[in-house]
């Protein structure tokens, strides 16, 4: 029996001012030195309190190994074995950047720039490979070899995909602002204020579908907002729920705003009579959490 969706409310938990950090994959980079002169010197992503590790397939000479300029910004270099362990204090800013000698016990000394990114990710641990041929080396490229050729498959999938899905071409008509093309009525709207700027979240109800569109101002002097990741999922068990969904831009530049819409179908979807729920999440490129929307059956009074 189809249940009629159009009693749903989307119950609305926002981070005003506070966002919540989404769970990380710790990231792992290597890099391949080159003898090569002209080669610019690497650079390492760092970030304030959170550890940066740089393994070699040499032992470091930790007598010999320095951080030019680090007095304030960060703790003591640690060195020892293979590797080198860097800890940033707070308020380490986007300018920063600093010189990074290391020195291998058979005297070669290899430079790095240690730098920020507006986006906050960190090189958590980075592998240096000196010699390109090295059997650590040729295994590791061949393992980055292989992710991005699952990168690249996965994303013609989704592509694939997206070509003939309904849900995206509505989800691409919310973002354009084309609401009367669509069969959604506005149900329910938000607005609050972030770190970033304002967040404003229309809600849409249809006898079979739902869609939440969020309008992003970013008000910010020279951070971009860009989108990290959205999760749709059951709220008594964390399994996800299929939805679409489209951006107009990719990037929310300061002073600009953009239109994230999602789009998912709950017609095969059990409430339970109002005891289950569904959980969208938005989060920001930094890993937090902009807003959470709960999507929920409710009595005709409520």
């Amino acid at each position: 029996m189809r249940k009629c969706l159009d009693s749903l409310l989307l119950g609305l938990l926002l981070t005003a001012t506070v966002a919540t950090a989404q769970e990380r994959q710790p990231l792992v980079r290597n890099v391949y030195l080159s003898d090569d002169p002209q080669q610019e010197v690497p650079r390492i992503h760092v970030g304030s309190r959170v550890a940066t590790v740089l393994r070699f397939e040499q032992d470091v000479d930790p007598t010999r190994t320095a951080l030019l300029g680090w007095e304030g910004r960060f703790e003591p270099v640690l060195s020892g074995g293979k590797s080198v362990l860097l800890m940033p204090r707070p308020g380490l800013l986007p300018e920063d950047s600093l010189l990074l000698r290391v020195t291998l016990l058979d005297g070669t000394e290899v430079p790095f720039a240690l730098t920020t990114r507006e986006d906050g990710q960190v090189d958590q641990q980075v592998n240096v490979f000196r010699d390109s041929e090295s059997p650590g080396a040729v295994r590791s490229r061949l393992s980055d070899s292989r992710v991005r050729e699952r990168q690249l498959l996965e994303e013609n999938e989704r592509f694939r995909q997206e070509e003939t899905s309904v849900d995206h071409a509505l989800a691409a008509l919310l973002t354009q602002g084309a609401v009367k093309m669509t069969p959604f009525r506005v149900l329910r709207s938000w607005t609050f204020s972030c770190d970033i700027g304002t967040v404003e979240i229309l809600g849409y109800i249809h006898p079979n579908k739902t869609a939440v569109v969020f309008q992003i101002t970013n008000k910010t002097a020279k951070t971009a907002w860009r989108l990290g990741q959205a999760r749709l999922s059951i709220a008594s068990n964390g399994r996800a729920w299929p939805f679409a969904l489209r951006m107009n831009q990719a990037e929310i530049v300061p002073g600009a705003s953009g239109t994230i819409a999602v789009v998912a179908d709950l017609s095969t979807f059990d409430f339970k009579k109002g005891s289950e729920k569904l959980v969208l999440e938005l989060f920001r490129h930094d890993g937090l959490r902009e807003a959470l929307v709960v999507v929920e059956e409710t009595g005709p009074h409520k």
